[in-house]
């Protein structure tokens, strides 16, 4: 290895605390994480994991929640089966 250089990544701190929490799980820190992404990224040319936008968060998704949420609250436009009580 021809030696090392530093990288700064801005990430939000919650974000940041749940991937030191995995890492320590797996046994390594986020430096080794990054490096391990890297490698693999570079033998392969690629991002090494699907990149997709998940469905349940589009706007149509989350405004369909919203409203349902709205009836939910006032009681509204709700059959029985709609709302399940644990």
């Amino acid at each position: 290895m021809a030696g090392t250089t530093l990288v700064n990544i801005r990430m939000d701190a919650g974000l940041k605390q749940d991937m030191e929490d995995i890492c320590r799980e797996l046994g390594m820190n986020m430096t080794t994480a990054f490096t391990v992404f890297a490698r693999k990224m570079t033998r392969e040319r690629r991002i090494p994991f699907d990149v997709s936008v998940d469905p349940f968060y589009s706007s149509a998704n989350l405004e369909h929640l919203r409203s349902v949420r709205a009836d939910a609250d006032a009681d509204t436009n709700m059959d029985l089966h709609e709302l399940i009580e644990d």
